[in-house]
């Protein structure tokens, strides 16, 4: 409950802020203890791909939880992520360089800790490649995750022209 206003707090400061926001949609929510830890599971659809969806998954601590074990402020950065055709692929505009773009970002704590995901295009293999990671303040994190779509032989629109 907490980390889920944590997150909407972020939603919300980066609409003012005139980031575009992304929308997730919450799909799944599994309890996994008794004092009330649930795994979220959400859709977020690429907004410069259109037919393509990505569901993320990531741990919400409970207040009890939080209050057994401090850290008030703070979810886990465990996460992980899949992708997949979900209709007919438009590409958009979308950054072909290595470092790719950011598609969604959502607050994991109260304050430095994101959960992000960037979107990379392998030219040699024709796939689009969707990393989960997470920001934080000091020491970043190695905890990642990795999915990806596969363009090749599929019909796809490129609105600028296939690169």
């Amino acid at each position: 409950m907490i980390g889920k206003i944590v997150r909407m707090g972020f939603v919300a400061a980066a609409v003012l802020a005139g980031a575009a926001a992304v929308k997730a949609e919450v799909v799944g929510k599994v309890g996994v203890d008794w004092i009330g830890n649930d795994i979220i599971v959400e859709a977020v659809a690429d907004p410069k791909v259109k037919g393509v969806t990505c569901h993320i998954t990531y741990f919400d601590r409970s207040v009890i939880d939080r209050l057994k074990k401090g850290n008030w402020f703070e979810d886990p950065s465990n996460n992980s992520i899949a992708c997949r055709q979900t209709g007919p692929v438009e590409v958009g505009d979308i950054d072909l360089s290595k470092d790719g773009e950011e598609v969604f970002r959502e607050g994991m704590s109260l304050i430095w800790k994101k959960l992000v995901v960037n979107r990379i295009y392998d030219r040699t293999n024709d796939t689009l490649i969707y990393l989960a990671h997470t920001r934080e303040l000091t020491d970043g994190s190695a905890k990642m995750a990795i999915s990806t779509v596969p363009l090749y032989g599929q019909q796809v629109n490129w609105v600028k022209g296939k690169p």
